[in-house]
């Protein structure tokens, strides 16, 4: 078993590293993929095939001091309708390049706060999107809900649109906690929200929980993890807040002197880490737990989990389009982003033109080095057999990489014929260990805590 000062020896408590939801990652984008490689990329979609749709609606009716999303708080729904006309014209744009017979695989979504839209611009939206790309066979519909955000209409109206899962951030349940960091959501009215939505037969639910946050101990983790599990989430991701008061301004109202140390942080995960197993969910990648019956769980036990920006998923489509300021697209070619600003978004658009502002053409080791983090966040594992077949590497070369990266963790890693794996006891170390098969340079004030 590896204990604190291993992992302290290892550098653990010290780095920062990726999330690797995607590779490269994002501080890597370029200018080398713009509007007409986008449009192109586009077109090139296989006729009839599954992709994945995902809607960023970039407005709060209030911002909440921890996060470091790209979104602006308005107290009225005029900047909210404009934004609708804006999306629903970037989708038109979609519409003339899209290749016949595609349909959806998955339709998120996020923000934001998506359920800031009231009850007709819901259906608006929504019936405008289902009408240029329709669901698929089993296919996905989740919003992000906020319970402070939502009401009876607006759920009908979800629900009408065929929304089947939802999607609730919790971050934790303590008073003082949630309001030292700006997120008063109380237990009730998370419950209320859930309830509301199960009503209407939605039973698949998503929840956030975060670790690592001001005044955060074990004993008030373990009570908002039990107060969690009592509203019986399908799916939980347990994340690591993450710091960055130089990058999102609003975290400087969080007292940094409450934060728990990364040591401490490493505890209250394992605290509630402990509390999901005990409750029999499934422990999905590194920070994401789910029900034995759930698709993650399913995915995870025929290796077909996929990680993405919206963090572990079994979704197999090959394309993720992203549609609204500062949305990520995702291609066999390479990543496109549309322009962060809304401002310069919206200008884009309606000059009729996608407004894709920085992205990544896929060059080199790029496809091999993104599915061997991929595997390694997924599975914990990397499988030879798989990597050899399907991507252009010797297995010397492979051999090389597992060796080099085992040397860099004092050997703790397994290397056999079949592959690479990370044990138990090292999976703490698990986004650094990816990180050595990460070929770009690394700048650390870009990233979060390794724990």
């Amino acid at each position: 078993m590896i204990v604190k000062p291993q992992l302290a020896k290892l550098g653990l408590f010290d780095a920062k590293v990726p999330r690797y939801t995607s590779y490269p990652t994002a501080p890597h984008f370029s200018n080398d993929v713009g509007p007409d490689r986008f449009g192109d990329w586009i077109s090139d979609i296989k006729p009839g095939s599954a992709v994945s749709l995902y809607i960023h609606v970039p407005f709060c009716r209030r911002l909440c001091w921890f996060c470091a999303c790209r979104t602006q708080g308005t107290q009225t729904d005029n900047p909210v309708i404009a934004y609708v006309d804006v999306l629903k014209a970037e989708l038109d744009l979609l519409a003339q390049r899209l290749p016949s017979g595609v349909t959806l695989s998955r339709l998120h979504w996020g923000g934001g706060t998506p359920t800031l839209l009231n009850p007709d611009l819901m259906r608006d939206l929504a019936s405008y999107i289902l009408g240029i790309v329709p669901m698929g066979p089993d296919a996905e519909f989740s919003v992000e809900i906020d319970p402070n955000e939502v009401d009876e209409a607006r759920l009908d109206a979800l629900a009408e649109a065929g929304m089947n899962r939802a999607s609730i951030g919790v971050q934790d349940f303590d008073d003082e906690i949630q309001k030292t960091i700006g997120r008063i959501q109380s237990y009730d009215t998370t419950r209320e929200a859930i309830e509301m939505i199960r009503a209407r037969g939605i039973s698949s639910l998503n929840a956030d929980i975060l670790y690592g946050l001001p005044h955060q101990t074990k004993t008030r983790m373990t009570e908002s993890v039990q107060k969690l599990l009592s509203l019986n989430p399908d799916r939980v991701a347990l994340y690591g807040y993450a710091h960055v008061p130089w990058m999102a301004k609003r975290q400087q109202l969080i007292p940094s002197e409450a934060l728990p140390t990364p040591e401490q942080r490493l505890d209250l995960f394992d605290t509630a880490r402990r509390l999901f197993l005990w409750d029999n969910y499934a422990e999905i990648g590194i920070d994401h737990f789910a029900t034995q019956d759930d698709g993650l769980t399913h995915a995870l036990k025929a290796s077909r989990l996929k990680r993405n920006f919206q963090g572990y998923t079994d979704d197999q489509a090959e394309v993720l389009i992203g549609v609204g300021a500062s949305s990520i697209s995702r291609f066999p070619q390479g990543y496109a982003q549309n322009a962060p600003a809304t401002s310069a978004h919206t200008k884009a658009i309606r000059n009729g033109q996608f407004s894709t502002s920085r992205g990544h053409l896929f060059k080199g080791q790029d496809v091999l080095r993104a599915r061997l983090i991929e595997a390694l966040m997924c599975d914990f594992r990397i499988d030879s057999a798989e990597i050899l077949r399907d991507y252009d590497v010797s297995a010397s070369e492979l051999q090389r990489m597992y060796r080099t990266t085992n040397d860099a963790f004092d050997g703790l890693l397994k290397i056999t014929d079949e592959g690479l794996f990370i044990p138990v006891e090292a999976r703490p170390l698990t986004r650094m260990i990816a990180r050595s098969f990460d070929a770009y340079d690394l700048n650390e004030a870009g990233h979060s805590s390794a724990i």
